[in-house]
């Protein structure tokens, strides 16, 4: 969406702070011995508190409050009471939520306890190649060229991009203009970020792998060949500028 009132930049701040505040602390909640579905539980009751209603369900009936993904699962990682919780487990929650008809949507991913596979570089790497990513978006840049940063520099790191997992708009949908951001240089991609728009920026760093693909539950998102995946995400809007971030909220 356009931000075009005030009305609208207070309506995507209130949902981005809901589902920002939601996400950390969901992320502080998370001990080893807990399950996913007791973590969904705890975010959902959060985001009622905040008068949000959880986006996955609401848009798409998925079967959970937020996405949790643990380990070798990339991403839309189903929450259950058999997903158990323990010490070194890669952990992303993204959590996304429509309140008073604006949406926001963030993630995070990090390492539960001790870093016991000696994967925090990668989660290192997602986190600050987000926040540097973000500094190279203003109107008028083609967001090819952002993609094409995220990729050198996860490249730099030694890891790769998955490239059918992307950013997109947001604001009166979950999911609006432009479709795809992506993690990666498309040269026949020539859109532009556009003033005031709304968009949900997301770094997805990978060990190995350059695609996802889905699993048999008909919603997780896993790696053929069993990579690990980091994924960070901020909800902005663009400016002539720096983009502001609404959900600074969240710790990234």
């Amino acid at each position: 969406m356009i931000v075009q009132t005030d009305a609208d930049l207070l309506g995507m701040q209130a949902a981005s702070n809901a589902v920002a505040l939601t996400l950390k602390s969901m992320i502080g909640y998370a001990k080893p011995g807990m399950n996913t579905f007791e973590l969904d539980e705890y975010g959902a009751q959060l985001l009622k508190n905040y008068g949000a209603i959880s986006a996955p369900i609401k848009d798409y009936k998925f079967p959970g409050y937020t996405c949790i993904s643990l380990n070798k699962e990339a991403a839309h990682g189903i929450p259950s009471k058999g997903k158990m919780l323990k010490e070194g487990d890669l952990i992303n929650i993204d959590v996304s939520a429509e309140l008073d008809g604006y949406y926001g949507d963030n993630g995070f991913s990090f390492i539960l306890g001790n870093d016991l596979t000696g994967l925090q570089p990668l989660v290192s790497a997602s986190r600050e190649i987000l926040l540097a990513a973000i500094k190279e978006i203003k109107a008028g840049v083609r967001i090819a060229v952002v993609g094409r940063f995220i990729q050198q520099k996860a490249a730099e790191r030694g890891f790769k991009v998955i490239k059918n997992l992307v950013g997109h708009g947001i604001g009166r949908k979950l999911h609006e203009d432009p479709d795809e951001i992506p993690c990666f240089y498309d040269p026949y991609n020539k859109a532009v970020f556009k003033k005031n728009s709304v968009i949900a920026l997301e770094t997805f760093i990978s060990t190995k792998a350059s695609f996802v693909k889905e699993d048999t539950d008909g919603w997780t998102m896993i790696t053929r060949d069993g990579s690990y995946v980091a994924q960070h995400e901020h909800t902005l809007i663009v400016t002539n500028e720096e983009p502001t971030i609404l959900t600074w909220q969240n710790g990234i």
